[in-house]
C-alpha cells in the first residue's frame, strides 16, 4: 500500500495537496488508546454538514408550500379562511347554509368523552366548510379550462378583436390572478383534441396535391379513401379513448418513437444548438466567463426547483404548458439496447467538466450554498491548469454519446458497470450538467467570412468526442469566453432551452458582471478541495468500441454543410410595416429559394407548438402548399405583373397563417396521422395509406426559433445584446434543414445545413438563394418603404 502510493506520488505530485485537501475535508477523527477512545471534531465541516441540512429543509419547506399553492390556483390557501368564517359566522347567526350536512357530518363523527358538543359542532362545520371550500376549486379550474379551450382568437385579424374575445380577455386575465407560480396553470390547461379523420385526410390531401402529378395523386387519394372507409374507425376510437386516459394523446409515443427508439447517432441527427450573444463578450478569460454562467444556471435551476418562475403565455395572457422544462437539470439520456430512457434526478450537487481529454467532478455547493462565481472561475482555472494526461481510452471516451446507440448500449453494460469505471459514469450522469472548457476559440467575427459557420459546427458535434450528447444539455466555453449551449432533443424541444439561455445571459452581463481585469466579482473561499479527476480503467476491447463510434461519428460530422447568414437588409419590423405575418413571409421566400435552387417543390416542415395545451410539444406546418406554388411559379414567370404576383402572395400568406393557427390549436396532420400509425402497429393492422404517410421525406426542414422570451434586456437600450439564436443539422440526406431568428427588428439571422454528399445541395448557395428571394419580395411588397431603408 505505502509502495503503491508512493508510485503514484511520484508520477502526479498534485496528489499531495488533493490529499491534504481531503484530510482538512474529514468532519471527525478517532484514535483508540489506552486510556480510551480519542474522539476530535471538525467544527468548521460540521457546521457545513449543519448548514446543507438547514438548506435542504429549507428547500423542501419551499417546494411544499408552493405546490400547495399551484394546486389551489386559481383560488389561494387563504380563501379557506375566508369561506371557513363564512359558515361560522352563519351558524352564530342560527342559519344552516349546509342544508343539514353539518348535522349529518356531526352524527357520523366518532363520539368521544373528550370531544365536547360544541368541538363536534365546529369540526364538523370545519369539514363542510373544507368541502365547499375544495369543490369551489374545482369548479374554478373547470372554469378555467373552459376558458382556455376557446381558441377563437387566434383566427381573428391583427386589430380586429370581436367582443366575445374581448369578455374571454378580460375574463381570462381576471382567473389568472397577479403573481402565478410556474407549474399554476398546469392542471387548468386542456387536452389537446383529437381531430376527426375526415378532416385530417382532407387537408393531408391538399397539402400533397402540388407535389403530385394527377396519376400519383389520384392513387394516394384512392389509398387515403380506402384507409378512411375500413380502418381508420376502428384506429380513431382507441385514440380517442387514450385521449381520455391520458393527458396528452402525442406526447409520451412522440417521444418514445420519434427519439428514444431511434438507434441511430443522436448527434446532428437529433441535438441541437444554441449560440452565444452575437456581439458581445462579457469577458476573453474562459475560466471567468464558465463560473459566472454555470452559477447563474444554478440560481435558474433554483427557480425552475421551486417552482419560481414566471409562466409563459402567449400574448401575456394564454398560459402555456410548463410540464417540458422540469427536465431542463439533472436529466440524461440512458442508451438501451432497442430503446433509451430519460433518466431525471432531484437535486444534484456536482458537475462534470471536461478538458483536454479528462474529465472532472465540480462540487457546486459549499456549506449549504451554491459556490460564487469567483469559486467557480477558481475551480475551472484549477482544471485548465492541471496537465495530466489523459487515462487510456479516456480521451474520447465521450464519442460513445456520438456513435450509435446499441453499440454503446453494449459497451455501458460490459464495461462500465463495475468499479472505477461504474463510479465515474454514474458522476457524469447523474451531474446537474455537463461543461466542456475547449481548447479552441469560436464565435462570431465579421472580419472572418466563415466564423459563423465554424462556429454552429463546433455546438453541433465539436471533435465528437468533447460533448457528452447524453446529457440534457452540455455547455460549451471556449478559450476566447465564446460560450454555446448542445441540447439532446428528447426530453424538450428549443424554446425550452432558449428560454433558461436568455436568462442566463442576461444575468451573467447584467447582474453578476465582471471586474475591470475580466475576472469574476467577489472573494469566495479559497481552501476550497480541488476538483476530482474521474478514474478509468477501460479495456482494450472497450477502446476499439470507442474508437469505431468515433469513426463512424467523425463521418457525420464531416458530411455537414454548414451556412450561417446574418441578413440585415431588413428585419420584421419592415416586414410587419406590410401588413404580412413575418413567419409566413420566410416561409414564402424559403419556398422561392427552394424552388431556385432545385427546380422543384418538396414537403417542408415546419415546427409549431401545441403548449397550449397540457404537455404540449410540437406540430407540423406543411409549408409547400397549393397558394405558396402559384406564388412562386408567379415571380419566375416574367410575363405575370406584379400586382397579380402580390395578390398571390397574400393569398399564399393568409393560407400559411391559418395552417399555423389550426397546427397551435390541435388541428394538426402530422401527428394525428402519427398517432394513428402507432394504433395500428399495435394492433397488427397493415395500412397502405400510412406507410405511405410516414415514410415520405422532408427535404426542406424548417423552424423558427423564438427570442426575447422573458424581455430581461431592453435591445432599444442594449441592441448589440442579442443572440444569434441556434440551428440543427439536416434532417435528409438530399435536403435542407433551416432554422431562422428573427433579431430584434432589423436583423434576420438563418442556420442552413445540408450534406456535402448530396450533389443536389449547398448550403452556401441556399443561403444566397433565400438573401435574393428576400429581397424580391420586400421589393414587391413595400418598393418605397425598401427604396427609403437602403438610403
Amino acid at each position: 500500500m505505502h509502495v503503491r502510493l508512493e508510485s503514484i506520488c511520484n508520477k502526479d505530485r498534485r496528489y499531495v495537496t488533493v490529499m491534504a485537501e481531503a484530510h482538512q475535508a474529514v468532519g471527525f477523527r478517532f484514535t483508540v488508546t489506552p486510556d480510551g477512545v480519542d474522539l476530535q471534531l471538525s467544527r468548521e465541516v460540521l457546521n457545513h454538514i449543519y448548514l446543507s441540512r438547514l438548506t435542504s429543509w429549507r428547500k423542501r419547506a419551499i417546494r411544499f408550500k408552493n405546490g400547495i399553492l399551484t394546486g389551489v390556483y386559481p383560488a389561494s390557501p387563504s380563501s379557506w379562511l375566508i369561506v371557513m368564517m363564512a359558515i361560522m359566522s352563519t351558524m352564530y347567526a342560527r342559519i344552516d347554509p349546509s342544508m343539514g350536512m353539518i348535522d349529518t357530518i356531526k352524527r357520523t363523527l366518532p363520539v368521544s368523552d373528550y370531544l365536547t358538543i360544541q368541538t363536534h359542532t365546529v369540526l364538523s362545520a370545519t369539514l363542510f366548510a373544507t368541502g365547499l371550500w375544495y369543490s369551489l376549486i374545482l369548479m374554478l379550474k373547470y372554469i378555467f379550462k373552459a376558458l382556455l379551450s376557446y381558441h377563437a382568437w387566434i383566427f381573428e385579424s391583427h386589430g380586429k378583436t370581436s367582443f366575445s374575445t374581448k369578455l374571454w380577455r378580460h375574463l381570462v386575465t381576471m382567473f389568472s390572478g397577479r403573481r402565478p407560480l410556474l407549474y399554476s396553470f398546469q392542471a387548468s390547461l386542456p387536452s389537446l383534441p383529437v381531430p376527426s379523420v375526415d378532416d385530417t385526410i382532407r387537408r393531408y390531401l391538399e397539402s400533397v396535391r402540388p407535389l403530385l402529378d394527377d396519376n400519383v395523386y389520384n392513387t394516394m387519394e384512392a389509398l387515403a379513401n380506402d384507409f378512411k372507409k375500413d380502418q381508420s374507425p376502428n384506429l380513431q376510437k382507441y385514440l380517442i379513448l387514450k385521449s381520455w386516459w391520458a393527458t396528452n394523446y402525442v406526447s409520451d409515443w412522440w417521444e418514445e418513437y420519434i427519439y428514444l427508439r431511434g438507434r441511430n447517432p443522436i448527434m446532428v441527427n437529433s441535438n441541437f444548438y444554441a449560440m452565444d450573444l452575437l456581439y458581445v463578450t462579457p469577458t476573453h478569460r474562459q475560466a471567468a466567463r464558465a463560473g459566472n454562467v454555470v452559477h447563474a444556471m444554478l440560481q435558474y435551476r433554483r427557480k425552475l426547483e421551486r417552482g419560481e418562475l414566471a409562466p409563459l403565455r402567449a400574448l401575456g395572457v394564454v398560459p402555456m404548458c410548463s410540464q417540458q422544462m422540469e427536465r431542463m437539470f439533472n436529466t440524461t439520456r440512458i442508451p438501451g439496447m432497442e430503446t433509451d430512457f430519460v433518466q431525471h434526478l432531484s437535486d444534484r450537487k456536482h458537475l462534470v467538466v471536461y478538458h483536454k481529454g479528462r474529465f472532472f467532478k465540480v462540487w457546486l455547493y459549499y456549506g449549504g450554498r451554491h459556490l460564487l462565481p469567483s469559486e467557480l472561475e477558481t475551480q475551472f482555472q484549477r482544471i485548465l491548469d492541471d496537465n495530466t494526461q489523459p487515462q487510456p481510452g479516456e480521451l474520447k471516451l465521450a464519442a460513445l454519446t456520438a456513435g450509435n446507440r446499441f453499440p454503446w448500449a453494449q459497451a455501458r453494460l460490459k464495461y462500465f458497470n463495475q468499479g472505477c469505471n461504474k463510479a465515474s459514469l454514474d458522476a457524469i450522469e447523474t451531474s446537474a450538467f455537463f461543461l466542456t472548457l475547449d481548447d479552441e476559440a469560436h464565435g462570431y467575427d465579421p472580419d472572418k467570412p466563415r466564423s459563423l459557420d465554424h462556429y454552429a459546427k463546433s455546438l453541433l458535434h465539436g471533435k465528437c468526442y468533447d460533448r457528452w450528447f447524453d446529457k440534457s444539455f452540455t455547455l460549451i466555453a471556449y478559450t476566447n469566453g465564446k460560450l454555446g449551449v448542445n441540447a439532446e432533443h428528447s426530453w424538450a424541444d428549443a424554446p425550452i432551452v432558449g428560454h433558461m439561455w436568455e436568462y442566463v445571459l442576461a444575468t451573467d452581463c447584467f447582474h453578476l458582471g465582471y471586474t475591470d481585469e475580466g475576472h469574476c466579482k467577489g472573494d469566495g473561499n479559497k481552501g476550497l478541495a480541488a476538483p476530482a479527476k474521474l478514474q478509468w480503467d477501460i479495456p482494450l476491447e472497450c477502446q476499439e468500441v470507442i474508437k469505431d463510434s468515433y469513426t463512424f461519428a467523425k463521418e457525420i460530422a464531416d458530411d455537414v454543410d454548414f451556412y450561417g447568414n446574418l441578413f440585415d437588409e431588413f428585419g420584421k419590423g419592415l416586414i410587419k410595416k406590410s401588413r404580412t405575418s413575418p413567419d409566413a413571409f420566410i416561409q414564402l421566400a424559403l419556398q422561392l429559394a427552394q424552388f431556385r435552387d432545385k427546380g422543384e417543390f418538396c414537403l417542408t416542415y415546419e415546427a409549431s407548438m401545441t403548449r397550449m395545451f397540457r404537455e404540449g410539444r410540437t406540430e407540423t406546418v406543411r409549408s409547400c402548399t397549393s397558394e405558396s406554388t402559384a406564388f412562386v411559379r408567379a415571380m419566375e414567370d416574367k410575363s405575370t405583373t406584379n400586382s397579380l404576383r402580390l395578390e398571390l402572395f397574400r393569398k399564399a400568406a393568409d393560407k400559411h397563417q391559418n395552417m399555423y393557427r389550426l397546427s397551435m390549436t390541435g388541428s394538426g396532420i402530422d401527428r394525428h396521422l402519427f398517432c394513428l400509425y402507432i394504433v395500428s402497429k399495435y394492433l397488427n393492422i397493415d395500412s397502405p395509406f400510412l406507410k405511405k404517410v410516414l415514410s415520405e421525406p422532408w427535404r426542406l426542414s424548417t423552424s423558427q426559433t423564438p427570442q426575447q422570451q422573458l424581455n430581461m434586456v431592453d435591445l432599444n437600450q442594449f441592441p448589440r445584446y442579442v443572440s444569434a439564436g441556434g440551428g440543427f443539422g439536416p434532417v435528409a440526406d438530399d435536403g435542407y434543414g433551416v432554422s431562422y431568428i428573427f433579431v430584434g427588428e432589423n436583423l434576420i439571422t438563418f442556420h442552413i445545413s445540408s450534406k456535402f454528399s448530396s450533389p443536389e445541395t449547398d448550403s452556401i448557395r441556399f443561403g444566397k438563394n433565400i438573401q435574393r428571394a428576400m429581397l424580391d419580395i420586400c421589393e414587391l411588397l413595400s418598393p418605397k418603404e425598401k427604396n427609403e431603408k437602403q438610403v
